[in-house]
């Protein structure tokens, strides 16, 4: 299976951040961290919002943005609302990573600037300031299972008190 990985930088929302392990849990995406955070992992509200998920996460900690560079490698993608290029003309190649900013300053403008090529924008109204963080990385992440064909996700389910026919559902 390809490998995706999702880099939040700062995060400072614990809701956001429980709602993209959510995301990351259910889609096999990899989680990676940027200290600092403005909660902590033990918050009541983070683990609320990954439910009983984060048995299901490959999570990993970093204690700052260049420690991360230090210990990945791959092809990096920018997610900001200051970008020039939208999300979805990008081919995404295995072991991706989707960085995301911080919900109240989104990305370093520096390494906006030095990544321009890997800056993405997802389209949206003008004159609004941005999405909410846990959903512009749901986008992004179903953008590349999308391109990739959703490798080893689970496609299809089933009722619970019927089962699927062709024309009409019938009871159990």
């Amino acid at each position: 299976m390809p490998s995706l990985n999702l880099v939040l930088v700062e995060p400072q929302i614990p809701q956001n951040t429980g709602n993209i392990a959510r995301t990351c849990a259910a889609t096999g995406a990899r989680l990676h961290l940027i200290e600092p955070m403005g909660f902590t992992v033990e918050d009541r509200k983070l683990k609320r919002a990954g439910l009983d998920y984060w048995s299901y996460l490959d999570i990993t900690y970093y204690p700052s943005l260049d420690a991360f560079f230090e210990r990945n490698d791959g092809d990096y993608y920018y997610f900001s609302t200051k970008a020039q290029q939208v999300y979805s003309d990008v081919q995404y190649p295995d072991s991706a990573y989707l960085f995301f900013g911080r919900e109240d300053a989104g990305l370093p403008e520096e390494l906006l600037l030095k990544n321009q090529e890997r800056c993405l924008r997802i389209p949206m109204m003008p004159g609004l300031r941005s999405l909410n963080l846990s959903n512009s990385a749901a986008i992004a992440t179903y953008e590349v299972l999308r391109q990739w064909g959703y490798p080893a996700l689970q496609n299809q389910g089933s009722l619970t008190k019927y089962h699927w026919k062709d024309e009409f559902c019938a009871e159990n």
